[in-house]
């Protein structure tokens, strides 16, 4: 596919690298020319300096052929007239656009093809608030994606010494908990990835990915750690737009505090919210915290648009006797350096938004994609369809499907008449059409593979 991305930052520049290596035609504009030559450079793809919404620079970015158009640079309405221009000149089929501001959210009505004609709206905030709310649900958990809008969940845990299953084959997770079936789709060792096969014993200290109905989560985590107990205080840093929607999930939950620094901010949060506590201050200053007490927290999450800021806010309030933090990073040198020391889990908002970017632009019927180990795994939700003439799955048993190295199919939601069922995929499994498969991939590479074998085709005989 012919693909144009308007913004090289973070996003833009990752979601080119991510499509380009996947043989797509990738033109990437921005008014950074130096950002664009470095990306260049690096990957193989065209770029265009210039006005990411100026009709002049989209046609030499060769907008007139394009397939996608995906506007994803820090500002809301240049991505929205870039929309509109590519629709009303050049009728570009699919556009993307990310928008950040509450103010345009709050009307959806806006995104439609009368008024502002975006296909996909992608809003960072909103992806990552639902993110961490997850994160919330399930203490211990260091991701959790849904899938089937959350029939099943994908969940990494850090086995630990003093789970029932640490040292022991996986086969004997059936035998302890016949009732609850699961699936471990993989294990990282050391960063590297293993295969599961049922006689992989495992260590404490492996990260291990599972599938299972969410009903069977915290049973699954059982196994592998000692399960921690439910959060019921949290101190967000930070009253930004993340720590606003955030807020808005958590406050009749949890007892939430928010430090935030700008007097003018704390009394639109105060007005906003009505379960939350506003302090006005830095998350920095010790005293603060002393004051807050800040030993007592279960969860202390820094949500600012200053990675320095997270990380040292995150540093001090572990010191200081925070149960758990959690820590916004947007640098994603950043993101492998601190991950896994004294701050427990670092959210990427990029990784977040990639995942749903690649959504929209895959082929066959995607219904999710969510990026895993800073873009190097996937786990993919993609739905069968067709019969066994014109599919490679439909109609196959699970061990006769011909998946890539590295693949594994985790679990089927299949709709039925008495409501959708989950089928945790042993190799006995068949695929019938309509299902949605969910698959892992600890290589990335090998989505197109994927891609290719959910295809119908007009005869496979």
């Amino acid at each position: 596919m012919k693909i144009v991305i308007l913004g090289a930052g973070q996003v833009g520049g990752s979601l080119a690298e991510s499509l380009a290596s996947e043989r797509n035609d990738i033109v990437l504009v921005d008014s950074d020319e130096k950002t664009l030559r470095e990306l260049r450079d690096r990957i193989d793809i065209g770029i265009v300096a210039g006005h990411a919404s100026h009709p002049d620079i989209l046609q030499e970015a060769g907008i007139e052929d394009a397939d996608i158009l995906v506007a994803v640079t820090n500002n809301d309405e240049t991505n929205m007239a870039a929309c509109q221009i590519a629709h009303s000149l050049f009728r570009v089929p699919t556009k993307i656009a990310r928008v950040r501001a509450a103010a345009y959210l709050q009307y959806p009505q806006l995104f439609d093809p009368q008024s502002i004609p975006i296909d996909v709206l992608i809003s960072p905030e909103q992806l990552v608030s639902e993110y961490i709310a997850r994160l919330m649900e399930h203490p211990g958990a260091l991701q959790v994606l849904d899938f089937a809008n959350g029939r099943v969940q994908l969940v990494a845990v850090r086995a630990i010494q003093g789970g029932p299953l640490v040292g022991h084959q996986l086969r004997y997770l059936r035998q302890h908990m016949p009732k609850v079936d699961t699936r471990v789709a993989a294990i990282y060792r050391r960063n590297s990835p293993i295969i599961p096969q049922g006689d992989t014993v495992i260590e404490a200290g492996d990260e291990v990915f599972f599938i299972a109905a969410r009903a069977d989560i915290r049973a699954v985590m059982s196994e592998l750690r000692r399960l921690e107990h439910g959060y019921k205080r949290v101190t967000i840093a930070g009253g930004g737009n993340i720590g606003l929607r955030l807020a808005h999930k958590l406050e009749n939950r949890y007892t939430v505090k928010i430090i935030e620094q700008s007097h003018e901010r704390c009394i639109f949060l105060s007005e906003e919210l009505s379960n939350s506590i506003i302090l006005h201050g830095s998350a920095s200053d010790q005293d603060l915290l002393l004051e807050e007490s800040i030993e007592d927290t279960d969860v202390f999450l820094a949500l600012t648009n200053d990675d320095e800021a997270n990380i040292m806010s995150s540093l001090l309030a572990k010191r200081l006797g925070a149960r758990k933090v959690m820590t916004l990073i947007n640098n994603r040198a950043y993101v492998e350096l601190v991950q896994g020391g004294e701050i427990d889990i670092a959210i990427s908002p990029q990784q977040n938004t990639i995942g749903s970017l690649l959504t929209h632009v895959r082929r066959g019927d995607m219904v999710n994609v969510h990026s895993l180990r800073r873009g190097a795994a996937e786990a993919i939700e993609v739905i069968a369809h067709g019969d066994k003439r014109t599919s490679k799955v439909v109609g196959r048993k699970i061990e006769d499907i011909d998946l890539p190295e590295g693949a594994a199919i985790g679990a089927i939601v299949r709709e039925t008449n008495h409501g959708s069922e989950v089928l945790i995929a042993h190799d006995d499994v068949v695929v019938q059409s309509d299902d949605h498969v969910i698959v892992f991939l600890v290589d990335r590479r090998h989505t197109r593979h994927v891609e290719r074998l959910f295809q119908v085709g007009f005869s496979f005989f």
